[in-house]
């Protein structure tokens, strides 16, 4: 009877834990988007983030002349991950998987921003989980 008891609260961890990291995973956003604006302007950004490979794609759509490069940052303004050693409208690039995983589970805490030769952070917008359209 002891032994049973044992398989049961085995059993029955197992299914608690499981059932942890399918809420985990449902909470993730691989698809994720932004709508830009500042000093005039505006625009929209979507990425895809794969955190398993370690990697970010993005896809913006601007009428901002002279810019100069586009990154992710934190509410306090620190940059958690550059869109591309230069900017380009659309390009993936290596970003740390822990760093996508914490994009993923709380994108609203991020902000996109994207820099011009007069001004950085010209445009800038907070992350949202999907895709936006102008």
């Amino acid at each position: 009877m002891d032994a049973m008891k044992l398989a049961v609260a085995v059993a029955g961890s197992s299914a608690v834990l499981l059932g942890a990291a399918a809420a985990s995973a449902d909470m993730m956003h691989p698809t994720l988007g932004a709508k830009l604006s500042g000093m005039g302007e505006h625009g929209i950004v979507n990425l895809q983030s794969n955190a398993a490979k370690g990697k970010l794609c993005w896809t913006f759509k601007l009428t901002t002349k002279g810019i100069t490069g586009s990154s992710i940052r934190d509410a306090a303004g620190m940059k958690v991950a550059e869109l591309g050693m230069h900017y380009t409208a659309k390009g993936c690039d290596a970003v740390a998987t822990k760093t996508l995983d914490m994009i993923e589970s709380t994108p609203g805490k991020y902000v996109v921003w994207v820099d011009t030769k007069g001004h950085p952070g010209e445009l800038r917008g907070k992350l949202v989980a999907g895709m936006v359209h102008m």
